[in-house]
């Protein structure tokens, strides 16, 4: 037989407002006395904790076996507390994070919020190198006009900075990377959640995977951080096929790239990059570039790229490229350096009203990059800013012109949640210069730029192209997405200036071989009508090895 069940009911001075009941939450009924005993102790808590500070349980009165009754003192329920404050301690700043109502000594707290108030301040100090800090009010005093006031006091413990630094699981792990490209240096105050975000800045890096989160051992004198590292494999082969109905024979042409990216395998986090393009327009791209991060154990570095673009029978360019970078902070890096082009015209017969003639090029370059990491396997990178300005002259036939080029890429992840992102991505670039040539101006279009158009296929001396997708993400390895890009463009030599637009669909899937790519777009401008024969096939696979 059952133990008989005890109930528990509560009275006070006045009638206790239903609205206060529904937020005792309280238990009532028990199965023993000693569990009614602790609702009771519990009630009286919550009742201070609501601003009922003058409250009191003045007795625990049995009205028959099974029944009890909690009578107890209310008194004045308070609805805020004026909190007295040292700048010592906190800026005004920091407390608009649990106030708004703030003057130089003190600040308004809603009484229910008390609680989280201080876990927010406290945390605030841990941010600061206080790991240790603790607070708590004192001196709670009623004031006149019926108001409460009690002061803020902070024990802010020892001050502690990061003393050394220790990588475990992967021992040849460049160490420059920790110190300028995630930020972590001896001597910098210990804040535990900017240890987080420091440890995803070194899983961006691609070539290095964080076991687990890191750690501290608080020592009396010292503080050691441990960051739990390994190795990961970030060589990428990487090759697309595309379909494409020619406009003019109606039959189906074949085009794509390979590109080969080899990254820290001497464990210096140096990177060489291998890009060759060809369509079926006789088409030929190819790309090589060398990055040397951190030289000598400092935040500069050296990177040099060549480029070499052929167009069937017309015209051949050359780019070459130097640049010196630094490393300002762990997401910015600005740059200056060289960039030169030499250009032949093949055609053995000029063509009338189009420009193409042989030159030289030099400018002299200076940029920046702002990238923001993000703890996402399929989209490690959230937000990035490039910036690139050219200032220099063009000769040909020994007569030199002035020119500035300027391009920009801004993209960014709007994460809605974990299954739903939103992508933007805005590319520009202009050319200004007095007179054009068609093999100096920007060429753009494909599944990098504008989809549903053939690689490379749009002249332009200027041009802006939004790219966006709505992604939907099933799980780590499988997402959905919508195509919708609008482009707008100039041509100089053509005197032509032409929107465009394109839209259709992609999938994402990631296989034991690499990153599976399946995307379905289609192309036109907006004094073309809608034709199917416009739409493009892209298949890309990206494996590492």
């Amino acid at each position: 037989m059952n133990a008989q069940e005890l109930s528990l009911s509560i009275k006070a001075e006045k009638p206790i407002p239903q609205g206060i009941k529904d937020s005792l939450r309280m238990q009532t009924t028990f199965k023993d006395y000693a569990a009614l005993r602790k609702e009771t102790d519990t009630i009286y808590l919550k009742l201070q904790r609501m601003g009922y500070i003058e409250s009191d349980l003045l007795q625990l009165q049995k009205e028959n076996d099974s029944s009890y009754v909690a009578e107890f003192f209310l008194g004045k329920k308070y609805s805020e507390l004026k909190v007295y404050y040292s700048e010592e301690d906190f800026n005004k700043k920091e407390l608009q994070r649990v106030s708004s109502d703030i003057t130089d000594t003190y600040f308004i707290l809603p009484f229910e919020e008390i609680p989280n108030s201080l876990k927010k301040l406290t945390a605030l100090r841990n941010q600061k190198g206080n790991a240790f800090a603790r607070l708590k009010l004192t001196e709670l005093e009623k004031e006149e006009l019926n108001g409460l006031s009690a002061t803020l006091t902070v024990d802010n413990g020892n001050i502690r900075t990061v003393d050394s630094i220790a990588v475990k699981g992967y021992e040849k792990f460049p160490r420059s990377f920790l110190k300028y490209h995630a930020g972590i240096k001896k001597g910098k105050v210990f804040n535990q959640k900017r240890l987080v975000e420091q440890n995803e800045n070194l899983n961006s890096l691609g070539f290095v995977n964080a076991i687990k989160p890191p750690e501290a051992l608080f020592r009396k004198d010292s503080t050691i951080v441990y960051f739990y590292l390994e190795k990961q494999n970030n060589n990428l082969f990487d090759g697309i096929l595309g379909f494409a109905t020619n406009e003019e024979t109606q039959k189906l042409e074949l085009n794509g790239y390979l590109n080969l990216e080899l990254n820290n395998n001497l464990n210096y986090g140096e990177q060489l990059l291998i890009n060759y393009k060809a369509d079926g327009q006789e088409q030929v791209n190819f790309r090589a570039k060398i990055t040397l991060p951190y030289l000598l154990k400092t935040p500069f570095g050296l990177s040099g790229e060549l480029k070499i673009f052929k167009r069937d029978s017309t015209f051949v360019t050359t780019e070459q490229q130097l640049r010196a970078t630094y490393q300002i902070n762990p997401r910015s890096t600005t740059y200056v350096g060289y960039k030169g082009y030499d250009s032949s015209n093949l055609l053995d017969v000029i063509i009338a009203g189009t420009p193409i003639e042989d030159f030289k090029s030099k400018f002299f370059i200076f940029g920046a990059t702002y990238i923001k990491a993000q703890n996402r396997a399929l989209f490690p990178i959230k937000t990035e800013i490039l910036f690139n300005t050219g200032i220099g002259s063009r000769e040909k036939e020994s007569k030199a012109e002035n020119q500035i080029s300027f391009e920009t890429t801004l993209n960014n992840i709007f994460n809605l949640n974990f299954k739903n992102s939103i992508f933007a991505q805005n590319t520009t670039s202009v050319l200004f210069s007095d007179t054009y040539l068609v093999n100096e101006l920007f060429r753009f279009g494909g599944i990098n730029s504008i989809r549903g158009f053939n690689e490379n296929s749009i002249d332009a001396s200027l041009f802006s192209v939004i790219n966006t997708e709505y992604r939907y993400q099933f799980n780590e390895g499988v997402y959905l997405h919508s195509i919708i890009d609008i482009g707008y463009f100039e041509n100089q030599t053509l005197s032509l200036k032409e929107k465009i637009y394109s839209f259709g669909l992609g999938l994402g899937l990631k296989t034991k071989a690499g990153l599976f790519r399946f995307n379905v777009a289609n192309g036109n401008s907006e004094n073309q009508t809608f034709s199917f024969s416009n739409t493009k096939i892209h298949i890309s696979v990206s494996s590492k090895f």
